[in-house]
């Protein structure tokens, strides 16, 4: 069940795009109305170790905020794999059960460790070896195809699971952590293989011809026939490609997805894509804070984004009466009948009043007085039903049936952990940031600052289609 889990994932997640832009253009999306069918040193201390932490609520804002932060990461510091660096797609929210390793995992795990060494949560010896063991890993013994690699991979073997693809996104999280290594361990030898593992990358391939990326490869059959061809996470690829020094995508292909389609609800005007962790992985590395191109106010879209989905379940509070304004959020998770590619607005179809902690976790940046209550409340309300634990909150859980997941995810645990040390000190924004891949991607791609010249109506985040 764990393992079916995991692959059901996959196939709802690679088609999540696609579905969601049909859902989009069929439903439509109106101002108002949903359209369902249906720590301090003691917390430190804790978390480090290997034993089960206590469900202690914690109630200062600061220590709630430490705790989640090494919560998560001790996700990626006790499952990962000892002889290889490989970190499990997913495991059990008590720890352990794992069997496959996700390379979007990865990316977040090695930004993670970055963390970690700064804050000096674990030795600095001890970090940087699994740093070093997870790279050259991914340099001798993980299979690719152009510097892309397979979406997942056996932990112990890292051999490739259920003829799964050779994913553009997935290798893009990836790259933006080992991107993150390279600047942080700077003129180490794992910052040297860093760079030779980005600059293998051969981003036009995935371009097969033709203007936009495709989802992915596969021996025998070739290139998927779904492409990042509008708004979604997609566009972290395209300006990791572009910032290539040795296999640079054109800087054309930024203009070449579409901004859309666009939403308002709630007198919110944004880019929609319904899942909220679209609306993450992008700024998770990338900080588009005060800066626009041609086409958007990127950070702008993702705080409305972001107070949509909480007014969304604000209306949908009647429906499922433990949506409210303090406890809300609604991303791709598992659910007590799989893995959802849910979210909204325009709301998915099967919604059923599961609330999703990554959802808020992931934009803490971008509304951090709602997204930090909602995930407060959540973790004092719900303390009963056993929601927050050694990894920090389960993945997902619903009040309504007294469902809570017993697992939880390396992309869920990886983009709360990232926002949430963006938001406190900014460390992920200004290591990424500081390389010349990240600058050189912003520039092509048409980046630049704010000026008042730009202001955009109110909340309205697109210049132009």
């Amino acid at each position: 069940m764990f393992e079916k889990k995991t692959k059901a994932r996959y196939w709802r997640r690679a088609w999540a795009a696609i579905l969601t832009g049909w859902i989009l253009l069929s439903a439509g999306c109106k101002a108002q109305g949903p359209s369902v069918a249906g720590a301090d040193r003691r917390v430190q201390a804790q978390t480090h170790s290997t034993r089960r932490p206590s469900r202690q609520i914690v109630r200062n804002r600061d220590q709630f905020l430490a705790s989640i932060e090494h919560r998560s990461f001790a996700y990626f510091w006790d499952e990962m794999d000892p002889h290889n660096g490989l970190i499990p797609d997913r495991a059990r929210a008590a720890g352990g059960g794992a069997h496959v390793a996700s390379i979007a995992a990865e990316g977040f795990g090695l930004t993670a460790l970055c963390i970690a060494d700064e804050h000096h949560w674990k030795p600095h010896a001890e970090i940087y070896a699994r740093v070093l063991r997870a790279l050259d890993f991914f340099r001798y013994r993980a299979q690719c195809v152009h510097g892309f690699y397979y979406h997942f991979l056996a932990l112990d073997s890292g051999r490739r699971q259920w003829k799964c693809e050779v994913s553009s996104i997935d290798t893009a999280l990836l790259m933006a952590g080992i991107i993150t290594v390279r600047e942080h361990f700077s003129g180490t030898p794992a910052s040297r293989i860093a760079t030779y593992l980005y600059r293998r990358v051969d981003w036009p391939w995935m371009l097969n011809g033709k203007n936009t990326l495709s989802m992915g490869w596969k021996p025998g059959s070739g290139f998927l026939p779904y492409r990042w061809k509008q708004f979604n996470e997609g566009p972290l690829i395209y300006l990791l490609g572009m910032g290539s020094p040795s296999h640079p995508l054109p800087a054309a292909s930024w203009a070449a997805w579409q901004r859309g389609p666009l939403c308002t609800y709630a007198g919110y005007t944004f880019m929609s894509c319904p899942p909220l962790f679209t609306h993450q992985y992008m700024q998770a590395w990338f900080n588009l804070r005060g800066l626009r191109d041609h086409f958007a106010d990127y950070f702008r879209d993702s705080r409305y984004a972001t107070l949509a989905n909480r007014k969304l379940c604000i209306n949908l509070s009647k429906r499922f009466p433990d949506y409210g304004p303090t406890a809300w959020g609604i991303s791709a998770s598992d659910s007590a009948s799989g893995y959802r590619a849910w979210g909204g607005p325009p709301a998915t179809p099967g919604i059923n009043g599961t609330l999703v902690p990554c959802a808020a976790g992931g934009s803490i940046p971008f509304a951090p007085r709602q997204c930090i209550n909602d995930l407060m409340f959540m973790q004092q309300k719900y303390s009963y039903m056993h929601i927050y634990g050694r990894y920090g909150f389960v993945d997902a859980f619903n009040p309504l049936t007294g469902w809570v997941d017993k697992d939880v995810l390396g992309i869920d645990q990886g983009i709360t952990l990232i926002m949430v040390e963006n938001y406190r000190t900014g460390f992920v924004w200004k290591t990424f940031m500081a390389d010349p891949v990240a600058q050189r991607a912003l520039r092509r791609a048409g980046f630049c600052k704010m000026t008042a010249a730009d202001k955009l109506p109110e909340k309205t985040s697109v210049f132009r289609r």
